[in-house]
């Protein structure tokens, strides 16, 4: 039994496999540098589109959630209005 086990080898091409490797980083690392290039010319493109912007994007952001609040505040006054409108109470 043992005689037929020791006959089964793998016979692995060695260059082949060496080769692959080689060809594998070389790949990751193209890629790694084009996905870096990439990066960096989006981020030089949001920076000049936010640089030629009037308002900074903090302060927009600032002004549409002070937006959102005065809305919000105003439909509950609006609901607690026709709510009370409904039970007959006296408008606040």
């Amino acid at each position: 039994m043992n005689h037929h086990l020791a006959q089964r080898k793998i016979d692995i091409d060695t260059r082949l496999v060496t080769a692959g490797a080689v060809l594998t980083v070389a790949g990751t690392v193209v890629a790694c540098t084009g996905m870096v290039i990439a990066a960096g010319a989006l981020l030089a493109a949001g920076r000049r589109m936010v640089r030629a912007m009037d308002v900074p994007p903090s302060q927009q952001a600032a002004q549409q959630w002070r937006r959102a609040k005065e809305a919000s505040m105003a439909g509950l006054q609006a609901w607690q209005s026709a709510a009370d409108a409904a039970n007959g109470s006296p408008a606040r």
